[in-house]
């Protein structure tokens, strides 16, 4: 099995293991990115995400993948939040997931993050194994907040903060 640092490239492989995700967690009409919007988001002037990918062989098809992206603590400073791990079925339970997830503790650890954080389903029974067996803390304090891009879009702000916003961009 090998890790490296995703490319360009490998993002068609990469949006099909996200449409697979959102299958397994029974969500598939909520995947909306495109092989654009990650050609612009990953690669383009002003990357906000980076990712490892998995493979049984060198050059072959990707069978694992680990995105994540930086983020800010006020509290603890630099941190990398990991947006996804996701191992095809017939790789589950091969140690590939381990393997990502070190490839990403590795970045947390060389880009000087402060704390490495991601999300797991409350009902995704092998993924909490999973990290529990990793030894991570699972937090049942925090509860996630969400605005969708129609309730952003539909949000009312202060025109004076709109303006403020616009012209500091």
């Amino acid at each position: 099995m090998f890790i490296r640092r995703g490319r360009e490239a490998d993002l068609p492989q990469v949006l099909a293991l996200i449409q697979e995700l959102a299958e397994y967690e029974k969500a598939p009409q909520e995947v909306t990115n495109t092989l654009a919007d990650m050609q612009r988001d990953g690669f383009g002037p002003e990357p906000i995400f980076g990712f490892f990918v998995a493979l049984e062989v060198p050059e072959g098809p990707i069978v694992g993948i680990a995105l994540y992206y930086t983020a800010y603590s006020t509290w603890k400073g630099r941190m990398l939040f990991l947006e996804d791990l996701v191992v095809t079925e017939a790789m589950r339970g091969t140690g590939l997931g381990r393997r990502l997830f070190e490839a990403v503790v590795a970045e947390a650890r060389h880009s000087g993050a402060h704390r490495l954080r991601w999300q797991v389903l409350e009902w995704n029974e092998p993924a909490i194994g999973f990290y529990q067996k990793l030894g991570a803390t699972l937090d049942p304090e925090w509860h996630n907040g969400t605005l969708t891009a129609a309730q952003i879009q539909q949000f009312p702000c202060d025109p004076a903060v709109e303006v403020a916003v616009r012209e500091a961009g």
